[in-house]
């Protein structure tokens, strides 16, 4: 759905991971980081959820606007130790919250949950830093497992949770909002892809960009970067344009969709009307359900 807020759908239940739903990733809608775009859907038209999972409570990651918006909504909150704290100040029933320390593990509804390491930090003000833990979740359903990365910096963590819980069907990984000079809170694209070699996962769609300007490079050198390692190294790799579906019975590795976006330029008086623009990029293997498009 954008950055790192994923839907996903288990066993006919929803799951809801980081939602952020707010026109800034700030702690005021006045200034900070903007949005792209809009969310593919609104809070309002989200369906009942089973449990929302959090990784952390940077302001990319955790909105309270959201929060407080799924609460009645939403049957269990899964939060690092501290997080949840926060959710209970908001207003979220203690009896909806599970706090975890790392390899701690609840299960719901048949699917088990494992809050895993992640090398990150944690702090919302100038005086709450690292008060509160970061994680990374393994999610087992059966014979399929998926890995959510949230936020880290590449360390060997990953070659402990891929040895102890892989493979994964499906990695959900950081890929975005990095800078040279964050080495051990963020990854490089080339790490990104070592960490899902090291997780030993099947499919990898990069998340955590293409909604918020986090630092300095171009909104779109996520997606390139991310892709053209994947495919020079033959790794299976998705990117949906955000809210299309992914279904892990018929992977597909989808459009370069945002070789098609262009920034919005200023109208002109009475324009005349434009033709639609092509569409770029490319479907390779596609095994995707036509209800995808």
């Amino acid at each position: 759905l954008g950055h790192s807020t994923v839907l996903l759908k288990l066993r006919d239940q929803f799951w809801l991971t980081d939602p952020v739903f707010a026109e800034r990733a700030s702690p005021v809608q006045w200034a900070g980081p903007q949005r792209f775009h809009q969310p593919p859907i609104s809070l309002e038209d989200l369906p009942p959820i089973k449990a929302v999972i959090l990784s952390h409570n940077h302001y990319d990651h955790l909105d309270r606007m959201a929060i407080k918006a799924l609460t009645d909504k939403t049957e269990h909150f899964l939060a690092p130790l501290g997080v949840g704290d926060t959710l209970i100040e908001w207003g979220v029933p203690a009896h909806k919250v599970r706090q975890l320390d790392w390899w701690q593990s609840p299960e719901m509804a048949g699917i088990e949950f494992f809050a895993t390491p992640s090398q990150h930090f944690s702090g919302r003000t100038l005086l709450d830093s690292n008060r509160t833990l970061w994680a990374s979740w393994v999610i087992i359903d059966g014979d399929q497992r998926i890995f959510f990365s949230g936020d880290s910096g590449y360390f060997d963590g990953f070659k402990t949770i891929g040895e102890q819980y892989g493979p994964f069907d499906l990695t959900l990984m950081e890929t975005g909002a990095y800078n040279v000079e964050w080495p051990h809170v963020h990854m490089q694209p080339e790490q990104t892809l070592q960490a899902h070699l090291d997780l030993r996962g099947r499919w990898l769609l990069p998340i955590h960009n293409g909604t918020f300007d986090l630092s300095m490079h171009a909104w779109h050198e996520p997606f390139d970067r991310i892709l053209a390692l994947a495919w020079e190294q033959n790794v299976s790799i998705t990117t949906p344009v955000m809210g299309q579906p992914f279904y892990v019975q018929y992977p597909c590795r989808g459009l370069t969709w945002w070789l098609g976006v262009d920034e919005v330029a200023e109208p002109e008086p009475e324009p005349e009307p434009e033709p639609e623009p092509e569409q770029h990029g490319r479907v390779t293997n596609c095994k995707c359900p036509r209800q995808n498009a």
